[in-house]
Order: C-alpha cells, then sequence, then structure tokens
C-alpha cells in the first residue's frame, strides 16, 4: 500500500481527522434548556464562586492541547503551523484511541519561544494538559520549562519524554535480555537534540553506568566551549572517562548504541566494535542509522528501530496516551521524573517473562493493556508523592 497517496485521500475525504461531537443531545426545547440557556448559568455560578469546579462541570478534566509551532515536524523540518496540522489531529486521535483523552490541535503563527510560552498560559484554563509537539530544540527546552513554571497543569513534551519513556522500557528489557545490568554498562546516544536529551536525562536519573553523548560534532566533552547550556549539562553529567573523538570512538566497547540522528551513519565495523550482546536501537526515520539486518550481521543482540516493519518499534504511542490518562485521572499538576520512570518500567512489564527475547522488548502499541498500565503507574506515584494535591 502507498501510505502516503492513500492519506492524501483520507486526509481530503474527510478534511482532516477529527470533529467535535456533542455529549448531550439537543433535540426538543427542555435539552436547549439545559445545554444552554438558562441552564448552563448555573454551573457557571459554580465555577465562578469555586474555580476548581471547572474539572466537575466541564470537559477540562479530559482535554489536552495539542500545541506546536510546527518548526520541527516529523522527518519534514520546519514546515510552520499550517503543514503541522495533519500530524496535530493524528496525535489527537491517538490520545482519544488508545487513552481515551480527549485533545484538541493549536498550531501556532509564531515561533517565537516567548509568544509560544505566552499563547499557552492563555489557553490553560480550558485545559487539562499541555502536549507540545514537534518545536525544535533547543527552544522546546525553554518553552516547557517556562510553560510548567507557569501552569497548575501538566506540561509535557512528548518529542522528549515520550520517546525517553519508551527508550528507556526497551533498555529495561533489552538489558533483561542480555544479562547485564543498566548500573554496569556503557550507553552511547547520537543526537544531542529533544530526544537525545531528554533520553540521556532519563537514563542518568536511572542509574545508568555510564553515557556517552554524540553528535554531527562528536563526542560532547567538558572542555569545549561551544556548548549551549543544555549541552553543557549533558557534558557535565556524562563521558566519566572523559573521551575525545567522534562516533566511532564512542561506541568501542559501549555495550548499546541509542541513535537519534540521521540514516546511515553507523557501520558494521562500528557495531563490530561494542561489547558482547550489544544494544542498538537506531530510531532515525524512515532510514535507521543502521539497518537491523546489518547490526545483526555485525554482532548486535538486540535490535530495535522506530519502524512497524521490524522488530521492536520505539513508538511514543505506548506512553503518552497512558501517561496523560493516569495524569488527568488525579488531576495532575505536572509529569515528575518518578512518574517517567515509574511509566517505563510499566510498559518493560507489559512483556512477560515468556515473551521476552532478543526481537520482543517492547510491547505491541495495540496491547490494551499498555495504556491502562501507564496511566496507573503514573497516577500511583503521583498521589504517593502528592497524598494532597500541592
Amino acid at each position: 500500500m502507498d501510505y502516503q497517496q492513500e492519506a492524501l485521500k483520507v486526509h481530503k475525504a474527510h478534511h482532516g481527522k477529527i470533529s467535535v461531537e456533542s455529549k448531550l443531545s439537543v433535540t426538543n426545547q427542555d435539552e436547549l434548556s439545559i445545554a444552554y440557556t438558562p441552564g448552563v448559568a448555573e454551573p457557571c455560578r459554580k465555577i465562578a464562586q469555586n474555580p476548581d469546579d471547572v474539572y466537575t462541570y466541564t470537559a477540562k478534566s479530559n482535554l489536552v492541547a495539542v500545541l506546536s509551532d510546527g518548526s520541527a515536524v516529523l522527518g519534514l523540518g520546519n514546515i510552520g503551523g499550517e503543514a503541522a496540522m495533519p500530524v496535530m489531529e493524528g496525535k489527537a486521535v491517538l490520545f482519544k484511541e488508545f487513552g481515551g483523552v480527549d485533545a484538541f490541535p493549536i498550531c501556532l503563527s509564531t515561533q517565537d519561544p516567548d509568544e509560544i510560552v505566552e499563547t499557552g498560559i492563555r489557553i490553560a484554563p480550558t485545559f487539562g494538559g499541555i502536549n507540545l509537539e514537534d518545536i525544535c530544540a533547543p527552544k522546546c527546552f525553554e518553552v516547557e520549562e517556562k510553560l510548567q513554571a507557569a501552569l497548575d497543569i501538566p506540561v509535557f513534551h512528548d518529542d522528549q519524554h515520550g520517546t525517553a519513556i519508551v527508550v528507556a522500557s526497551g533498555m529495561i528489557n533489552a538489558m533483561r535480555v542480555v544479562g547485564k545490568r543498566l548500573e554496569d554498562v556503557t550507553i552511547v546516544i547520537n543526537g544531542s537534540g529533544s530526544a537525545g536529551t531528554a533520553i540521556a536525562k532519563m537514563l542518568i536519573n536511572m542509574g545508568v553506568g555510564d553515557l556517552i553523548m554524540s553528535d554531527i560534532n562528536g563526542i560532547l566533552t567538558r572542555d569545549n566551549p561551544d556548548l549551549n547550556p543544555y549541552m553543557r549539562w549533558l557534558a557535565e553529567h556524562s563521558n566519566k572517562n572523559d573521551r575525545h573523538g567522534n562516533l566511532a570512538d564512542a561506541m568501542k566497547g559501549a555495550d548499546a548504541f541509542i541513535g537519534v540522528s540521521a540514516p546511515n551513519i553507523v557501520t558494521e565495523e562500528m557495531v563490530a566494535s561494542m561489547n558482547d550482546d550489544a544494544v542498538v536501537f537506531a530510531m532515525a526515520n524512515p532510514v535507521p542509522e543502521i539497518m537491523p539486518d546489518l547490526a545483526k550481521k555485525a554482532g548486535a543482540r538486540v535490535v530495535g528501530t522506530g519502524r512497524s516493519d521490524y522488530p521492536n518499534q520505539i513508538n511514543n504511542v505506548l506512553a503518552f496516551p497512558g501517561i496523560f490518562r493516569g495524569a488527568l485521572d488525579v488531576r495532575a499538576k505536572r509529569i515528575t521524573e518518578s512518574m517517567k520512570q515509574a511509566a517505563a518500567y510499566a510498559i518493560a512489564g507489559i512483556v512477560t517473562d515468556e515473551e521476552r527475547d532478543e526481537e520482543h522488548v517492547i510491547p505491541n502499541p495495540f496491547n490494551p493493556e499498555v495504556a491502562k498500565a501507564v496511566a496507573k503507574a503514573v497516577s500511583e506515584t503521583w498521589l504517593k508523592e502528592h497524598p494532597v494535591n500541592d
């Protein structure tokens, strides 16, 4: 099937993928008077008296904004708000189908970080959470930090944390397969953008033995004066042995490789230089850093990609619907590091001991238990840390 042509057909036929549907029937005067005036005035009065009642009497309790400036859309780059709309509609579909969360695309005509933050603040009364999407790095870090600091609803950049959670879950199971402990291994990450940065921070917080960050300019080192503040943090919290050089140098003797970068930049020789029972997550799309058959041929034991036509697909849909489902259920005000880790272990736990092997370290995204398990882990973690919402 030609997915691109089929996508054009269905998007044109339906004028997009989402619509707004009423939860109430409005077929007579009484129903109209309840749904709208004069009856609607009473919930308005309740909310005016107690703003917290907005969660009781409106859709806010289950409504998420998918907010994007279109500056880093899939593999298409900076294509702007209008062109980003099909992706944001798609995200809304996935929220609904996998998590039962109502989501709505908010595509912007600005790419200024302060204006994005201001927009998020202004629309927040309508939404129970904000999912940032396809905003380029390093701007995305600033936008998320400022928005979360200003708001008492969860702000979650899926390109960062959704990816990091699913990668971490796959790595947890991959290490179980190869018989290694996360705290003993060295992992190389190539790509220091939004996904690579979030993956690195999460693995560091989970206690990985050592992490080596690399990008187009080579290994991130502490003596490099040209790093932005986010890359500087990574350099200072990784690369314990102060290794210098390029990606090939980084991969020598490593236990795992995570690629969120560019196609065909990893060779068989580079994989062969890694430790025995190596793990390779090559996630550049649509062409990975190294094709799975070549990575296997070179000695990798567990291989994952971002593609659905190979085993071990690293797919964000395993994380974000359940993350928001759990956060909304307990009125969480943010997504904490502990909640992210709980989500990663919940996803990993869906793969049973009997199922887990080299080609099954990640659950199928259509497994209905995934979102439930993630939501439960996320909500329980928040309530444990915040018995009374603060």
